[in-house]
């Protein structure tokens, strides 16, 4: 069969490509698919957290912010350790991005908190010098769309198998639970923020965009 080969280029050439495209299969599939699967202590979006993420993509957020650390010392040294893919296991879409108008965000829970965020997005200015980032006031008399938020996570609980409900993870269950749980978490980080109008609209049990966009950004870590 060898003798074969040798006289037909053509077919040896083929012979060849498809035991070397063989065995890289064999060796790059099993990495990727253990590299796409969630990192220890990755976990879904909270319905509050996810209703930010949309106040974020609809205010297009991703516009001006990347959300992907590449391994060089450069971005390292800025913005923390380099993004791995099982970071973004349940990101849909992924906000990755490609151009930084402002910092990579990917991080930013790690040393941003509530209170510089309130003020970064009310004048931004006020704690950053020189910014060109607009005012987003709006967000803090708009209210979330927790409604949206929770259709999401069901359908991708269901459709993707995104781990919802089980132990360690967050809890969905039915809307009533889901808007309970939202209303909980934005009293949390309504607690920590200086704006009475905001505190005062989620007391009434609304919850503005600056609560979910807040809890979302604090996320990223």
């Amino acid at each position: 069969m060898f003798h074969w080969l040798e006289k037909r280029p053509f077919f040896f050439a083929v012979g060849v490509f498809l035991v070397i495209a063989f065995a890289g299969l064999i060796e790059i599939v099993p990495d990727f698919a253990q590299a796409s699967r969630p990192t220890v202590g990755t976990k879904p979006y909270t319905v509050l957290q996810l209703a930010g993420r949309h106040v974020y993509i609809k205010d297009s957020c991703n516009a001006c912010h990347s959300q992907l650390i590449r391994p060089f010392k450069s971005e390292t040294d800025r913005y923390g350790p380099y993004s791995l893919s099982g970071e973004y296991a349940f990101d849909r879409p992924f906000l990755w991005g490609s151009k930084r108008t402002g910092p990579d965000l990917m991080r930013v829970g790690e040393y941003r908190t509530t209170d510089w965020h309130e003020n970064h997005m009310w004048e931004p200015t006020s704690v950053v010098p020189g910014s060109i980032m607009p005012a987003y006031k709006h967000m803090f008399s708009q209210n979330a769309d927790i409604e949206t938020a929770f259709a999401e996570a069901l359908t991708v609980k269901k459709v993707f198998n995104v781990p919802y409900d089980k132990p360690g993870m967050p809890k969905l269950g039915s809307w009533e639970e889901a808007r309970k749980q939202a209303m909980e978490d934005a009293k949390k980080i309504a607690s920590e923020m200086k704006n009475q109008d905001v505190k005062d609209a989620v007391a009434r049990g609304e919850i503005p965009e600056i609560v979910a966009l807040i809890a979302y950004l604090n996320s990223l870590r």
